[in-house]
């Protein structure tokens, strides 16, 4: 399609590497500072942005919450590559009898998994559509690959809706909110910001939990008709095989690293301690990141059956992180510079002019699809648009859980056109995103008008 090609060659030609934009977005930011904020003299004006920025990249709340993040993608990998994980992509492979079926048996488990968990879902989706390549062509059962691969990455358009989305899961925690704000808003708006906004309230509300519903059967119902539509293809490529881990010759106390009983225990112990400490949560349905990856941590050892089995996913899967533990910082200092130099009050007052109370969630929703191309975290994107979003929320009177999730929606949606998160599956499955961009782009186009529609009627 020439559409695919010509944004394939865009983002080749003209966007360099996610930490390079973050440079170039640090450097605009400072410029935008010195240019229209307000100073008594230019030296003077330069040293206090640039102490914004200092500030905003070690600001101690934040570095917490990338670190938290972190432990949500590695947690989330390491669980796919447990054995019980892997029986379970081959069962579903198994099922494998022809194009359509092999569609809807990659797509629908992966949109699930990714509500769950953006990491384990991303993973997931990746193998799983490898595997559904290797099982159909091992059987001669004719595939169209690249959409298979698509609907492997299409739980990437549901991730930030669901249970590890970073806005959602974050603003649940006491005080967060309150942290982001503080030297952003006044004292009688801060005033008007709750302790935290449960999850129940955003995740797990009656209308976000019906446009997820809407939106993964409207993927299953597309990915069934472009398997009609679609030739088949071929596919060339080894066997994917899950890692085994040796124990021969073990000795002494290297013994309880492959010991099942110890990891058992201890996994045990964890999810033990987890529903002592977390119960009165989850009865009210409030997630938090440090009760998400607690919970992850002790299923994760308790999965792979050894400590061994446990840290060798954790050395596959950190490398995962790079892009989280270096770019973050950069994104927290643009944030710093713009509440400290109030840029964020003076952008969230051109929003609140254009817009209305019922209007403001659709640009949010918008302006995240775009800010999402140029900072493809949701974390890194929250902590840099979260404060806009906030302040122009409380001006407008706009439900606070309501602008939270249009600024998830957008984020996720163009993960379908934005390459950076697909990589790990493109490595996997071994195909370009040329290949699979003309599927993924449809499933956003059909995604972006569910979440518009709900924005509206919701």
């Amino acid at each position: 399609m020439g559409l695919t090609k010509v944004i394939e060659d865009v983002f080749r030609r003209f966007l360099p590497s996610p930490f390079t934009i973050a440079v170039l977005l640090t450097i605009f930011t400072v410029l935008l500072a010195l240019i229209f904020t307000e100073n008594t003299s230019d030296s003077q004006h330069l040293f206090a942005v640039l102490s914004y920025w200092e500030d905003g990249i070690w600001n101690n709340g934040l570095l917490v919450f990338a670190y938290q993040m972190m432990l949500i993608l590695v947690l989330g990998h390491v669980l796919v590559l447990s054995r019980p994980i892997e029986k379970l992509i081959l069962g579903i492979t198994r099922l494998v009898t022809n194009a359509s079926n092999a569609a809807i048996l990659v797509v629908l488990p992966t949109l699930l998994v990714s509500f769950f968990n953006w990491g384990l879902g991303l993973i997931f989706g990746a193998i799983l559509a490898r595997k559904v390549g290797e099982y159909a062509n091992t059987n001669n059962i004719p595939i169209n690959y690249p959409l298979i691969g698509a609907c492997g990455y299409g739980g990437l358009m549901v991730w930030h809706g669901g249970i590890s989305g970073s806005a959602p899961i974050k603003v649940s925690e006491a005080g967060h909110l309150k942290g982001l704000m503080e030297g952003v808003s006044s004292t009688e708006v801060l005033s008007k910001l709750p302790d935290a906004i449960s999850t129940s309230l955003t995740v797990f509300s009656y209308w976000n939990l019906i446009l997820f519903v809407l939106v993964a059967l409207s993927i299953v119902g597309l990915a069934y008709f472009l398997s009609k539509k679609t030739n088949p293809t071929t596919i060339n490529f080894k066997t994917y095989k899950f890692k085994n881990i040796d124990k021969q010759d073990l000795e002494g106390a290297e013994k309880l690293d492959y010991s099942r009983w110890a990891s058992t225990f201890f996994g045990v112990l964890i999810l033990g301690a987890f529903l002592i400490q977390y119960l009165p949560a989850l009865k009210t349905l409030n997630i938090t990141p440090n009760m998400l990856n607690f919970f992850m941590l002790g299923l994760a050892i308790l999965l792979h059956g050894s400590f061994k089995s446990f840290l060798t996913a954790v050395e596959e899967a950190i490398g995962d992180t790079a892009g989280i533990l270096i770019q973050f910082p950069l994104y927290f200092g643009i944030m710093g510079i713009m509440a400290g130099s109030g840029m964020i009050n003076a952008i969230s007052d051109f929003f609140v002019a254009i817009s209305t109370d019922v209007t403001l969630p659709i640009f949010t929703f918008l302006s995240a699809g775009l800010v999402n191309i140029f900072v493809p975290s949701g974390g890194g994107q929250w902590a840099v648009q979260g404060p806009l979003v906030l302040e122009s929320a409380l001006q407008l009177g706009v439900p606070l859980p309501k602008a939270i999730m249009a600024l998830a929606y957008g984020d996720q949606v163009t993960n379908m056109l934005q390459p950076f998160w697909a990589l790990p599956l493109l490595g996997i499955t071994k195909l370009k995103a040329k290949e699979i961009l003309p599927y993924t782009l449809i499933f956003m186009l059909v995604g972006s008008i569910i979440y518009i529609g709900g924005l509206l009627i919701f």
